[in-house]
């Protein structure tokens, strides 16, 4: 069975150009194809910058698909906000195509003083089949932070049997993200013990996606494990945000 996935640091929506547009955003993530897509950095009626809209429900209306967010800063509703304003929330979105049948938002290692990290966990029907599909963003400030993080992802989402009496093969696995590290860094090294990643099984070229305008970073990743084979993997050249998506085409064990 064929699965395409993407993951896509959106920047709340603001291009190179500096310009807002999450029409654009929209018009990217659509032409991908993505079935299963991770976002990072979303706001959801965070401020200002992104016109106080909840862009993780906006995208998925837009496109049609099922969302999950997970917010890492949650702020409390605006000071001096119409009663019942929303809260001011910034985090990870997961959207999918297919069904979700259970999701959590749960904190990574780390944060002190810095931006709190999370990671999106979900359980994804596809055409019957269930995967599990994570998004995330790894501390951009500290590599020691980076790597209890990693550490902490491994653990958590290490592919796991179904239980008896059913049995059977692990629940194929993909984990999607801005990981602020690259490929030959000890946290992706740690990453990849458990998890295969995509680009550097299938993809051609360096697969740079950072920036967006002249990229010379490899920090977005899409990794995979359990029952599940990346077949291509891609990066698109756009400049809706100043990273660039990756997206893979995978098979997945029915």
């Amino acid at each position: 069975m064929r699965l395409r996935v993407a993951t896509f640091n959106i920047h709340h929506g603001v291009g190179t150009d500096g310009r807002l547009d999450l029409g654009r955003t929209a018009d990217v993530i659509a032409a991908t194809g993505a079935a299963v897509v991770g976002l990072q950095e979303v706001d959801r009626t965070l401020s200002g910058r992104s016109g106080w809209t909840d862009q993780a429900a906006w995208l998925g209306d837009r496109l049609g698909m099922e969302v999950a967010h997970g917010a890492t800063i949650d702020r409390g509703p605006p000071p001096g906000g119409p009663p019942g304003a929303p809260n001011r929330r910034y985090g990870n979105a997961l959207l999918s195509a297919h069904p979700l049948r259970s999701w959590q938002a749960l904190r990574l290692a780390g944060g002190g003083r810095r931006e709190p990290r999370g990671v999106v966990d979900a359980l994804v029907d596809v055409e019957g089949t269930p995967v599990r599909c994570a998004v995330t963003h790894l501390q951009n400030r500290s590599r020691r932070e980076r790597e209890e993080q990693a550490a902490h992802l491994v653990t958590l989402l290490a592919p796991v049997r179904p239980p008896a009496p059913t049995g059977g093969d692990p629940v194929p696995t993909v984990l999607v993200g801005d990981m602020n590290a690259a490929p030959d860094s000890p946290e992706m090294r740690l990453l990849t013990t458990a998890f295969v990643d995509a680009w550097a099984a299938v993809g051609l070229g360096d697969g740079s996606t950072f920036d967006a305008r002249r990229p010379f970073a490899r920090i977005d990743a899409v990794l995979t494990a359990g029952p599940v084979r990346p077949v291509t993997a891609t990066v698109v050249d756009t400049r809706a945000s100043d990273h660039r998506p990756v997206v893979v085409d995978l098979d997945v064990e029915a």
